[in-house]
């Protein structure tokens, strides 16, 4: 829009509702009269052939650019360490690692976030072996499993895990031949020090020694082994390549722009491919700097004193930092002004003026005053939530994906974004609807070279998962008009009535979620009579509430009491549903649902805890 066409603009909004207080109707008829649709464009992104590519373009790009920030010491000063640095600790790990044997070889990785994590992770895929990250919440009997299964031969590891692999070693099941310790300064008995192995590689490559430098990489060839969340004997092992992997990164650059100013809050665990992918390698291959979370309850704390601009997410989080913001705001009697201000500011933002971050100043001085990017992931987040952070100018996009796919499919994106869906298919990815229902709603099928190679060892999965090329994702939703995908639930855990209707218990989920003093809701099926039809099912309901807050907003401390308050709360929620979606029982409590590591209800076994089993 040219600049009298935005002046005129600006001048009729002022006109229009200067006077009136900003209309909630009269603003939404007149923003639906002046939109203007905005063609899909992409940003130009340079080309990586493999992440061994990747890794030596940004060394020659951004060599003095720091990778990592960190406290230096308890008054907060900060350290770095810089892409330079780091890539030759890299190259000096693979080099040694080689000459120990290891070409070709599986290695493991286990520990908390940290810079070391990612060195191995390289270290081993470009040049070395197959890296298998391993889920750092798993107890010892599931690591071992796993080990066992990958047959991996060497296994780097913190301190944390020093007893746990202590056992696996006595125990002698695996086929181990390397305990490397992250944090030993050096070799103490049968194990290895990781900072000695680096300091050995210098010295190799010092020596001549290119094994590891000049290596050569297949990028169809598998590199990288995730197990799917599960138990052990339910989880399977993905194989993706640095093909796929690179694939997801470009894609994703080409709608999403980041910069050598741009910096990461990291709190999701290393391990789960959404934080590997979208923050660890995009923000080696865009330049980026990292500072690794000090714990969930740091979060505000750590984006403020690291002053980062961007960070990753699952719903439970974004959902917790909206609701603490919006109940300061309220404490503070500045809900009004903060409300009016949205309205004029996407009013303003619509022809093209953007003053969100002047306007919301305050509010985003509570994250440091930096922070503008915020990537959602793992489950659909709430749209009031999307918004809400969007109306103040922070934005978020909401992402899709599984281990399967690189991880992601579909995005929102800098140039077109649509509340509640989960964006457009990423460039180089198809999508489409698989066996609709009469509302359109079916499984999510994509294909792409982002999509894994396969599962291994496990010919009966790969079978079952795909069909003519396309992977079924076990996804329900739905594509509208112009392309945006609608997430529904997970084909798994939808509840099928006796009247054939399909619930999907992670909406109905998310409309409870937005009560204040609900931390989180499970919504679950059961028959109607225990004695009678067992596919005649109803819905009911587990509450985890906030104790302190209940009585903080409700007076309410008593568990009856707080019984009759949510069991009122849920007949104002079945007036909002259809009647087959209606809550018939309510169960409350103050302990939290099991979860995977990424904050997602583990149902099956949630049922099981509560007794309930098919």
């Amino acid at each position: 829009m040219n600049k009298k066409r935005q002046r005129k603009a600006l001048e009729s909004i002022m006109a229009d509702f200067g006077e009136k207080g900003y209309d909630v109707e009269e603003l939404r008829d007149y923003l639906a009269e002046t939109e203007e649709p905005k063609k899909q464009k992409l940003h130009k992104v340079r080309k990586i052939n493999d992440l061994k590519d990747m890794m030596n373009q940004t060394r020659k790009l951004f060599p003095d650019r720091p990778m990592y920030v960190y406290k230096k010491n308890k008054e907060g000063e900060l350290g770095y360490i810089y892409f330079k640095d780091w890539i030759d600790e890299v190259n000096a790990l693979g080099t040694k690692l080689i000459s120990m044997g290891l070409k070709g070889k599986k290695i493991a990785v286990i520990s908390e976030n940290r810079s070391e994590w990612g060195q191995v992770y390289m270290a081993t895929v470009c040049g070395t072996g197959i890296i298998v990250p391993l889920d750092r919440s798993l107890p010892k009997n599931e690591l071992e499993s796993l080990i066992i299964r990958s047959g991996v031969q060497a296994i780097f590891y913190s301190s944390k895990y020093n007893e746990v692999m202590d056992d696996i070693k006595k125990r002698k099941t695996t086929d181990l031949r390397y305990y490397i310790s992250m944090d030993l300064e050096k070799k103490t008995k049968s194990i290895y020090s990781m900072k000695e192995l680096i300091t050995q590689g210098k010295e190799l490559i010092e020596g001549g020694d290119k094994s590891f430098i000049d290596a050569e990489i297949n990028n169809e060839e598998m590199a990288i082994m995730l197990f799917t969340s599960g138990t052990t004997s339910m989880s399977k092992a993905v194989m993706l390549s640095h093909k796929n992997i690179c694939n997801n990164l470009m894609d994703i650059a080409k709608i999403i722009e980041l910069t050598t100013k741009d910096r990461f809050l990291s709190l999701l665990p290393l391990h789960h491919t959404f934080e590997c992918t979208v923050g660890f390698l995009h923000a080696i291959y865009k330049g980026c700097s990292t500072a690794f979370c000090d714990g969930l309850i740091h979060i505000q704390k750590n984006i403020k004193e690291y002053q980062c601009t961007c960070m990753i997410a699952v719903p439970a989080l974004y959902e917790i930092m909206y609701r603490k913001l919006m109940n300061e705001i309220e404490k503070q009697g500045k809900m009004h002004d903060v409300e009016m201000g949205i309205k004029f500011t996407t009013a303003l933002s619509k022809v093209g003026i953007d003053i969100k971050r002047r306007v919301f100043k305050e509010i985003h001085e509570q994250f440091g005053g930096k922070l503008r990017l915020c990537v959602n992931g793992g489950a659909a987040l709430d749209a009031t939530v999307e918004k809400g952070f969007n109306d103040i100018g922070i934005r978020i996009y909401q992402g899709y994906g599984l281990t399967e796919t690189s991880p992601v499919l579909s995005a929102g994106n800098d140039f077109v974004v649509r509340f509640g869906s989960v964006g457009r298919p990423l460039p180089s990815v198809k999508i489409k609807i698989a066996d609709k229902n009469d509302e359109g709603v079916g499984e999510v099928w994509a294909k792409g070279p982002s999509v894994m190679l396969g599962y291994y060892a496990n010919p009966e999965a790969n079978e079952e998962t795909f069909e003519k090329g396309w992977f079924k994702t076990g996804d329900l939703g739905y594509l509208d008009k112009d392309g945006f995908l609608w997430l529904s639930g997970r084909k798994k855990s939808v509840i099928v009535l006796a009247n054939g209707k399909n619930v999907y218990p992670e909406e109905i989920e998310n409309v409870i979620n937005r009560i204040d003093g609900i931390k989180e809701s499970f919504v679950y099926g059961l028959p109607a009579d225990p004695n009678g039809d067992p596919n005649d099912l109803e819905l009911h309901v587990k509450i985890v509430y906030d104790k302190d807050a209940c009585k903080e907003l409700y007076k309410i401390s008593k568990e009856k009491e707080l019984q009759k308050f949510f069991e009122e709360k849920m007949k104002e929620v079945n007036k909002t549903m259809p009647t087959y979606k209606y809550i018939h029982n309510v169960t409350i409590t103050t302990e939290p649902l099991i979860k995977t590591t990424t904050l997602k209800i583990k149902r099956f076994q949630e049922m099981e805890k509560m007794g309930y089993t098919k």
